[in-house]
């Protein structure tokens, strides 16, 4: 239990908040790869069905792998962690489907090995997918910009792009169907302490935030249901915010790599709590002192914390 202490003028109150079949007759042998079969009158048959004309080719590749192109083309389209993971179960079911359909058509002779090539990337790319997948679930990747970072460097990827260009420059198919432009993997930081949402700061109180954990970290500030300020602090460093209004706020933090101004979060590794107690600023002025509160948290465990946490919604999260 923490009891505050009052201090005249320039001194503060200190508290402290801390993270804690069915057989035939044998009698009758059938055809088999062992014999290699036959016809009535002795010849012997091919199993190879013909080759697809063009035109039934284009339309076979148009109805297997337009979709592809379409769904992976919606991934930067994600603006949650959830539509991000549904986005990314529907690219990889769309491939999934592609490469079964394309591998029981018979392509023209012509272009035989690069459409062999085209199913084989097809398979690839399927698998990377369904990686993303798993790191997007387990909060590796945490936008649709480090999803296409990433996914530009997979190797399925290229070979999806490589081979549906060779293919199509064969006999204008329309497998070039890779269109998507992939960014880099960036690791933005904010300048510790700098605010992201500098918010009302006309008070008294004061909170310093000590992150000794592994990553940098953003703290947001809710009174009620406003947000009032957010900032950023780097791992391994202190920032302390001045002129806290009085009241009662919750306090959230999200911590990962690589801060996105534009969706207000990390892109890699990211994690979203919240401390379950409150934080209470209150200022008393009196004809010759002022009293305020004071407060330190701290982000990593430490022995006596007095604070536990709980894991938070990402598509919640107040950032």
């Amino acid at each position: 239990m923490i009891v505050p202490r009052w201090f005249p003028a320039a001194l503060a109150m200190t508290f402290v908040l801390a993270a804690c079949s069915s057989v035939g007759d044998p009698s009758r042998p059938s055809p088999d790869a062992s014999t290699g079969g036959g016809t009535a009158d002795g010849t012997p048959s091919s199993s190879a069905p013909a080759g697809s004309s063009p035109e039934e080719y284009r339309a076979a590749l148009t109805a297997a792998a337009g979709p592809v192109g379409s769904s992976l083309g919606g991934l930067a389209k994600s603006r949650s962690l959830k539509s991000l993971n549904q986005r990314l179960e529907r690219a990889e079911s769309a491939v999934t489907d592609a490469a079964e359909k394309l591998g029981t058509v018979t392509p023209p002779a012509e272009v035989a090995a690069e459409h062999a090539d085209f199913v084989a990337a097809l398979r690839g790319l399927e698998s990377d997918l369904g990686g993303l997948r798993d790191s997007v679930g387990g909060r590796k990747v945490c936008t649709s910009s480090a999803v296409l970072a990433r996914l530009g460097k997979a190797e399925g990827f290229g070979a999806t792009k490589t081979a549906g260009g060779d293919l199509a420059a064969k006999g204008d198919y329309p497998a070039d169907i890779v269109k998507l432009k992939t960014p880099k993997e960036l690791n933005r930081r904010p300048a510790n302490g700098a605010f992201l949402r500098a918010g009302d700061r006309n008070g008294n109180g004061r909170l310093t935030v000590d992150n000794g954990g592994g990553s940098d970290a953003v703290i947001t500030l809710v009174r009620g249901k406003t947000k009032v300020t957010s900032f950023y602090v780097r791992k391994g460093r202190k920032a302390t915010v001045k002129g806290v209004p009085d009241g009662t706020y919750k306090v959230f933090f999200t911590g990962g790599a690589d801060w996105d101004k534009g969706t207000r979060s990390f892109t890699r590794n990211c994690s979203f709590k919240r401390f379950e107690d409150t934080v209470k600023f209150r200022t008393v002025r009196s004809a010759t002192m002022i009293q305020y509160s004071t407060w330190t948290i701290t982000l990593q465990s430490v022995v006596g914390g007095n604070a536990k946490t709980d894991e938070v919604d990402p598509d919640s999260f107040p950032a």
